[in-house]
């Protein structure tokens, strides 16, 4: 299963979900029915997932975009049960049970009266039965596998009753790579699909990051000493200063916490953010980086010349994650798809569309 929510991880849900299916996928697993929906205009017919939360009331938009649910409550079971009779077919569930996360799923104790409540339930087809891990990104494995045993023992026992369903899933990106014994019917793979690994984890074989953010110089300048540069005059120049103005800013995913202390990729080398970031726009220092001019490519993640600057780098300097800071990308931000190295599809500010092979 490729996850492709939150946008696919920032990269373009769409564009996403072409390339993973021509590489093998065989399902996807959304956030919301809108995520869903947005696979399923652009004309995916795959098995899609809906992985969290899903109101009663989007029983009806469930089966007409043919998604199956996680299901967690009789309250959206009986609104999917009649929303599988009004139309004439079932809908299809994956019962989600809370092994140690705390957040989400029915109870491993509650499990087996809510899965012989869903079997009696007309037009329910309970599809699959699945967790999630909490730690499986961590050094210490003792909590997933607590999960893992919990999970094996409750599969046991609806077994023993008839009732386990036909696809069993626990593991995401970090569990794929950290427990190869328990991917069962379906690995849930991440943000591992983008060539970014879940974690620090020991073992884990070669990443290639599909996403490489750029900019272009949108002006040069050089600034005197004791000029200063942004919102709050937060950089002042000690020195004559080349500053490169680049046309990205909080608005785009460059989070302002970058600001003074982010860096980017100009000739190869890198370049500090001066001054605050701001909506639209930030700067970057570039004396002595060479002959730097106007709509010259700057790279914000991924390598230019002998150097590279990771999502996961960045994100420690805003003390966060590699899934925050690609995420955080806004849609206004243009996805240029390439194969081969050449561009193939573009996705822009919510639209999606393909290269004709003239262009290519």
């Amino acid at each position: 299963m490729a996850v492709v929510k939150a946008n696919a991880y920032g990269h373009g849900i769409v564009g996403v979900a072409e390339a993973a299916l021509a590489g093998g996928a065989a399902c996807f697993g959304v956030a919301c029915v809108d995520e869903g929906a947005q696979l399923r205009s652009a004309g995916i017919d795959a098995p899609i997932l809906v992985l969290g939360y899903v109101p009663h009331w989007e029983a009806d938009r469930v089966l007409r975009l043919d998604l199956a649910v996680a299901l967690t409550t009789t309250q959206l079971a009986l609104a999917l049960a009649r929303a599988a009779a009004e139309m004439g077919r079932p809908a299809r569930v994956h019962v989600k049970v809370d092994t140690g996360m705390g957040r989400y799923g029915v109870l491993p104790e509650e499990a087996l009266d809510f899965m012989r409540a869903c079997h009696a339930t007309p037009g329910l087809d309970v599809e699959g039965i699945f967790t999630h891990l909490a730690t499986a990104d961590e050094p210490d494995p003792t909590h997933a596998e607590r999960q893992l045993r919990r999970f094996d023992a409750l599969c046991g026992v609806l077994d023993t009753h008839g009732l386990l369903p036909r696809v069993r899933h626990a593991v995401n990106s970090a569990g794929t790579f950290a427990f190869p014994d328990h991917h069962y019917d379906v690995a849930r793979c991440g943000i591992a699909v983008y060539g970014v690994p879940p974690a620090d984890m020991p073992g884990l074989p070669p990443l290639r990051p599909a996403l490489n953010l750029k900019a272009r110089v949108a002006r040069l300048r050089t600034l005197p000493a004791g000029s200063c540069v942004g919102y709050g005059c937060t950089f002042v120049a000690r020195r004559p200063t080349d500053v490169a103005l680049i046309p990205i800013g909080y608005a785009d995913g460059l989070s302002r916490s970058l600001s003074n202390r982010g860096w980017a990729l100009v000739n190869g080398r890198r370049a500090p953010i001066v001054g605050r970031v701001s909506m639209d726009q930030a700067t970057l220092d570039v004396t002595g980086l060479g002959d730097v001019r106007q709509d010259d490519e700057v790279t914000l993640i991924g390598a230019q010349g002998g150097d590279e600057i990771t999502a996961t780098e960045m994100a420690t300097w805003r003390d966060t994650i590699a899934y925050e800071v690609l995420t955080g990308l806004h849609v206004r931000v243009p996805r240029v798809y390439l194969r081969c190295g050449r561009p193939v599809a573009v996705a822009e500010n919510g639209e999606y569309w393909t290269l004709p092979p003239e262009r290519y």
